[in-house]
């Protein structure tokens, strides 16, 4: 009275075994590519955000360095009515290759509605 079958034996007729299958290959690292401009950009400015509170209103000067990125941005650090006499202020931002921030600090502080004094040779 025995009715059922071994299916140890008809499974593996049905499945070749393994170890006709190729090893696999180690996979090769993989490159980090640099980051685009405008992704260190928007990754510098959320940063700086996260880190003062004070969101980023523009980027004014911005170059690849040899230890990284450096830019300098624009921050609202007091709003105040009417917006022209808000408090702004100018912060360097450094960055390594990657776009990490490394650190900043403020250069200068100023009222919106101010113009720069005209300073030759720059800052």
């Amino acid at each position: 009275m025995s009715n059922t079958k071994n299916t140890t034996d008809s499974s593996s007729s049905q499945n070749p075994p393994k170890d006709t299958e190729k090893p696999a290959e180690p996979k090769e690292p993989e490159e980090r590519t640099a980051p685009n401009p405008m992704q260190v950009l928007r990754h510098a400015r959320a940063q700086l955000a996260e880190l003062t509170g004070m969101s980023a209103e523009t980027v004014s000067s911005f170059e690849q360095t040899e230890d990284g990125w450096s830019l300098e941005v624009e921050v609202l650090e007091l709003a105040r009515v009417p917006d022209t006499m808000s408090l702004m202020a100018s912060y360097q931002v450094d960055l390594d290759p990657e776009g990490q921030l490394t650190g900043y600090r403020r250069l200068r502080r100023y009222e919106r509605g101010r113009a720069d004094a005209h300073r030759p040779g720059g800052r």
